[in-house]
């Protein structure tokens, strides 16, 4: 495929054209309506086994930790397998366990055990199937191909996660159970079908040294090294001043209940409505102004949630960050699929989120310590700056000739 195939800005029709990124995309959103689903019903469930906000961040953890542990090896296996087959088999490996956790839930460590074990899938799913985007479309169509499947992942979450709650309580937490696993079974179906050509072979060495080859390729390439950076420091950002937007609600706005509920769909309506002004308004979105200017967008927003003790504000502030944050997740996701070598890609992704993960896993331990120390809005003004920081390194880097 070339870049001339369609000549201009990038657009959905141009996309969805294309059998191959139809059949990805169904089996995404599908995935993620299921993921919506069970992630709200695990909150609810562990909540109600344990009585406590700890058991419930337990669930967070549990899903954080493979990724920091596995991660490393997965990589490097989806670089030597076809990402098909992998994202097959990890669809199958989480169908078996949510099948279980319909049956079998009333036990605290075996549901943190089978969220665990879920992750993991998602450790090999989530960089095989971005790795294997890139072969579906051109590269000019990345960004709509990337706003696509983004913008049906934030609409899913906006609808499904009221209804999942009412599931909940009105029926049970099997059937949200059900919901999820066959979501993974729908998911293997359509992916089964999906031809995605392989990286030519190269040598293959132990799973460590690859592994170390790919963290060689990420550092010696300015622009993903510049990514990594963002990335880092915007996950030590996130961690805290997203779990902690209730605190902030509560304590600096003086909200709580429905208020907060308004503030979250505040950043669902910003999320879901910033890929399609990406593709209408901007003609170019792949390029590094628009990948780490929504850095520095977030964390202008940080900073005036921080100064400004008002509902209005920080409602329309709100919507302007989840513009930022999903014009940033599709840029930055495009950028790296057309950047990263394709024999490489499934070890570039996992680092990403490796990197991402344990940014989030510090955020959260140094960001409740903070909140509890100088105040919720201390957070916000430590968020605001590193987000601006990662802004600033990765154009600083990008405009560097000495780099």
């Amino acid at each position: 495929m070339t870049s001339q195939d369609h000549p201009g800005r990038p657009s959905l029709r141009a996309v969805f054209a294309r059998p191959g990124y139809r059949r990805l995309w169904i089996a995404r959103t599908v995935s993620q309506c299921g993921d919506t689903v069970n992630f709200v019903a695990l909150a609810l469930l562990v909540y109600d086994l344990t009585g406590s906000g700890l058991g419930v961040s337990g669930v967070v953890v549990a899903e954080i930790l493979p990724v920091l542990l596995f991660a490393p090896l997965a990589g490097p296996l989806i670089d030597r397998w076809p990402v098909v087959r992998v994202m097959v088999a990890s669809d199958l490996a989480r169908l078996l366990l949510a099948a279980i956790l319909v049956v079998w839930h009333d036990s605290t460590p075996g549901v943190y055990l089978l969220a665990f074990g879920m992750s993991i899938g998602g450790v090999f799913f989530n960089p095989a199937a971005a790795a294997a985007l890139p072969a579906l479309v051109n590269e000019d169509d990345l960004v709509a191909a990337n706003s696509g499947i983004w913008t049906a992942a934030v609409l899913s979450q906006i609808v499904l996660a009221p209804v999942a709650g009412l599931l909940v309580v009105s029926v049970g937490y099997w059937p949200a159970f059900t919901v999820n696993a066959i979501s993974y079974a729908v998911s293997a179906l359509v992916l089964r079908g999906l031809d995605v050509r392989s990286p030519a072979l190269v040598e293959r060495r132990r799973l460590l040294a690859e592994a170390r080859e790919g963290v060689r390729v990420l550092l010696g390439h300015r622009l993903l090294r510049a990514l990594a950076a963002g990335q880092f420091l915007a996950s030590l950002s996130a961690g805290a001043t997203s779990a902690l937007l209730v605190v902030l609600a509560e304590e600096h706005l003086g909200i709580s209940g429905s208020g907060y509920g308004v503030l979250i769909g505040a950043i669902g309506v910003g999320a879901a409505l910033g890929p399609m002004a990406l593709l209408r308004l901007i003609s170019d979105p792949r390029r590094p102004l628009f990948v780490f200017g929504p850095f520095a967008m977030r964390g202008v927003v940080d900073l005036v949630l921080a100064t400004f003790a008002s509902a209005p504000v920080a409602v329309g502030s709100l919507v302007a960050y989840g513009v930022g944050t999903s014009t940033g997740a599709v840029t930055f996701n495009s950028m790296l699929q057309a950047e990263a070598p394709e024999h490489a890609r499934g070890r570039i992704f996992a680092a990403m989120d490796v990197l991402w993960q344990g940014g989030r896993l510090i955020s959260l331990g140094v960001g409740g310590l903070l909140a509890d120390r100088l105040g919720i809005t201390a957070v916000y003004y430590l968020g605001g700056v590193l987000l601006l920081a990662a802004a600033a390194a990765g154009l600083t880097t990008i405009s560097d000739p000495r780099q």
